[in-house]
């Protein structure tokens, strides 16, 4: 990380756990948008320009098209969702719904992953963990070199996955209110 920051020091350098968090934060806060749109009882969206030009659409393809998407990971998933338009014709609400869920449970499924590479027998450790808690009352993590619980301010972690899954769902939360316009839509004249 040294070396990026002396070649740029505006850089920003993230951990790969939390660069995983805000790509697939970014990624359900697209779902999220896209996916009152599938279906013939889909919601309309009302995109404003800077002109002050006004469209409604509840196409993806053309909502993936005139979002200013500047994150890599939601903008590499617009990509791969347009093309899937272009060659088909159709498919991309349905392509970023899909890939929105795997990168979804794949976060559900991160820490049981995790622990059984650990090496350890993972009902063994997640039993020691349960105890390890009750008695402290504290959060409990688990020590990859020896596979025990280990309170997890004594190793000086003080984000545990509980706040980092509440962060997740906020930014969905943060993004969803931003980016939807329905509930204005409804609430105006016709």
């Amino acid at each position: 990380m040294a070396a990026i920051k002396a070649i740029n020091s505006k850089a920003e350098v993230a951990r790969a756990q939390a660069a995983l968090s805000v790509n697939i934060c970014t990624t359900r806060g697209l779902q999220d948008v896209l996916r009152t749109n599938l279906g013939p009882k889909g919601t309309m969206k009302m995109l404003v320009s800077g002109a002050g030009d006004i469209k409604l659409t509840k196409d993806g393809n053309i909502l993936l098209h005139e979002m200013q998407i500047q994150h890599p990971t939601a903008s590499l998933i617009a990509k791969v969702a347009t093309a899937q338009d272009d060659i088909t014709g159709d498919g991309t609400t349905s392509n970023v719904l899909i890939i929105g869920e795997l990168l979804k449970q794949g976060d559900l499924y991160m820490s049981e992953v995790l622990a059984q590479n650990s090496g350890y027998d993972l009902q063994e450790t997640l039993v020691k963990v349960q105890v390890e808690h009750s008695e402290s009352k504290q959060p409990v993590g688990i020590d990859l070199n020896t596979g025990e619980p280990m309170v997890a301010a004594d190793a000086g972690v003080w984000d545990n996955y509980c706040v980092k899954n509440q962060l997740l769902h906020s930014c969905t939360v943060i993004a969803t209110n931003i980016l939807l316009v329905d509930e204005i839509m409804r609430a105006g004249p016709y």
